[in-house]
């Protein structure tokens, strides 16, 4: 039976890694950063991967990683969506590490990098398009692939290629910065020459495989992150609301803003059970658990998306500053409504796999 509760252990984890976050990503450094075109914080990915070990949640013991599971990494993700955090945990702790599991991990080339990634030593990339949903089009051997995140700041990229999966270092490509909409999430244009210098760690058809569990398994842990960042949203207009007054009265109290949060908390719940389910459904390597991904994809886009533009709005006119987080949000939750698939392309594989046919 499907869990959706947290357990102890993982509500301590949630509380280590908020803690850490507001220590140390205040939204006004977040901008700074951001504006300077350097978004991730080093010390903070230190602290977040090596020393407190999240980057390993997925990564059994053997190989040096915490043996944990997919519930556990979603807590995580959930705060640093909550915090609109600079992170490639997404990208890297979770796609890229996800898809060299999917290899042969008695390889010493793969268990080599695993270790790696699980410490924190290194972040690597896959290299495709934030867009690429778990079944959809491949780059394998495309020369040019555009919209990959983070892949500015990783000492590797994993580039698919017509005769298998290699792990490049970033020096040895061409990577050429793009202008994202979400400034905390980098994108780039990658140009691929060759893969000279780099080490093959499977033939096509494992890597094809492979490359699709890792975007299955980011696709689904995405919306954990969907779901703090609809939390924080909800959250801060509330307060905002009960704080701020006209005709002497607070604004929260007028009924119909009171409906229009009503049922946004009515949403970020149903939100929360589509995403533990999508979690619960990847750690017990469940058969559904495509299914589940689907469910949680095509319903907590909207929702993010939705919570992060009553953010702004409900904050009035402070909510259109760029001072103000709100912005921040919202091009997250917009940047992450295309990210893995869209809303439509998980209804249509929802559609599928439950024999929906259309009218």
């Amino acid at each position: 039976m499907t869990d959706l509760l947290y357990s102890e252990a993982e509500d301590d984890l949630r509380a280590a890694v908020r803690s850490l976050l507001a220590d140390r990503n205040d939204t006004t450094s977040v901008l700074a950063r951001a504006e300077a075109g350097a978004p991730y914080d080093p010390e903070l990915w230190k602290a977040l991967a090596a020393d407190m070990g999240a980057a390993g949640l997925l990564v059994p013991e053997k190989f040096g990683g915490q043996g944990a599971s997919h519930r556990e990494a979603a807590v995580v993700l959930e705060e640093l969506g909550r915090a609109v955090a600079p992170a490639p945990y997404l990208t890297s702790s979770v796609i890229a590490t996800e898809t060299l599991l999917g290899l042969d991990v008695e390889s010493p080339e793969v268990a080599d990098l695993i270790g790696e990634l699980a410490a924190g030593r290194k972040t690597a990339v896959l290299a495709v398009p934030l867009s690429a949903s778990p079944d959809g089009p491949l780059p394998a051997g495309a020369s040019r692939i555009t919209g990959v995140a983070d892949a500015a700041f990783a000492d590797l990229l994993l580039v698919l290629t017509s005769d298998g999966l290699h792990a490049v270092e970033r020096t040895s490509i061409t990577v050429e910065a793009l202008t994202p909409l979400d400034l905390t999430r980098p994108l780039c244009a990658v140009t691929i020459d060759g893969t000279a210098g780099g080490t093959r760690l499977a033939d096509a058809a494992t890597a094809e495989r492979a490359v699709r569990r890792g975007l299955l398994a980011g696709a689904g842990l995405l919306a954990s992150e969907q779901l703090g960042l609809a939390e924080w949203c909800l959250e801060e207009t509330v307060r905002h609301t009960r704080e701020r007054h006209q005709f002497n009265r607070p604004i929260g109290s007028f009924q119909a803003l009171k409906h229009r949060m009503a049922q946004l908390w009515l949403e970020v719940v149903s939100a929360r059970a589509a995403a533990r389910n999508a979690a619960d459904a990847l750690a017990t390597d469940s058969p559904e658990a495509a299914l589940a991904v689907a469910v949680a994809q095509a319903y907590s886009s909207r929702v993010a998306v939705h919570a992060a533009e009553e953010c702004v709005q409900l904050h009035a006119g402070i909510g259109m500053t760029w001072e103000h987080p709100a912005h921040l949000y919202l091009k997250r939750a917009k940047s992450d409504e295309i990210a893995l698939g869209t809303p439509g392309r998980h209804k249509e594989k929802l559609a599928e796999l439950v024999d929906l046919q259309a009218p």
